[in-house]
């Protein structure tokens, strides 16, 4: 879908900095932020308290205009500025969900139950690590490797993209795969 006008001038009185333009720029896309945290959140397994989503917006909405607008400036209209900014405010929003540390969030694989900060602080029990091993049996080499890397070792998806020489978007997706192939084999 090709740049609509209404998006072109947003877009252009936003970087002029015209009167108004940020309000009527955030009301527009608005909607579109809170879908892309909702379904984010969903997809990630994760239950978001409302404050952490108004975080989350308000997030997405200052990395949008952070380095003088930098990430609105290079949009280059090959797609709709909608299509844009939602890849723009998933990576932010799967960003900083990676660093949360949320006590009521958890990565679920059937019945396995992983605490995301005992996987940045590599602090699992021995029975945690023993099931995550027995889960991932039927997994290939580079699965099994991957999720061990991830849960286990704590290595970010950059380290993992490099060790396996994919890139940093591919890892989530890989780890996704991996995670259903679990699912379906208990």
């Amino acid at each position: 879908m090709a740049l609509s006008n209404l998006d072109r001038e947003l877009l252009r009185d936003c970087l002029s900095k015209a009167p108004d333009a940020w309000e009527n720029f955030t009301d527009r896309f608005l909607g579109l932020v809170i879908h892309i945290i909702n379904h984010t959140a969903i997809a990630k397994n994760v239950n978001l308290p409302e404050e952490l989503r108004d975080d989350l917006v308000a997030d997405v909405f200052l990395s949008w205009i952070d380095r003088d607008s930098a990430i609105l400036r290079r949009f280059r209209g090959q797609s709709s500025l909608a299509t844009y900014l939602a890849v723009v405010s998933r990576r932010v929003v799967l960003r900083r969900i990676s660093q949360l540390r949320l006590p009521q969030s958890h990565l679920s694989i059937e019945g396995l139950q992983l605490d995301p900060a005992a996987r940045e602080t590599n602090r699992y029990t021995r029975d945690e690590i023993e099931e995550l091993e027995a889960s991932i049996e039927k997994l290939s080499q580079n699965e099994a490797q991957a999720v061990r890397m991830f849960h286990l070792e704590g290595k970010s998806y950059s380290e993992i993209g490099s060790h396996f020489g994919m890139s940093e978007n591919s890892v989530g997706p890989f780890l996704s795969r991996a995670r259903e192939k679990i699912r379906r084999s208990v």
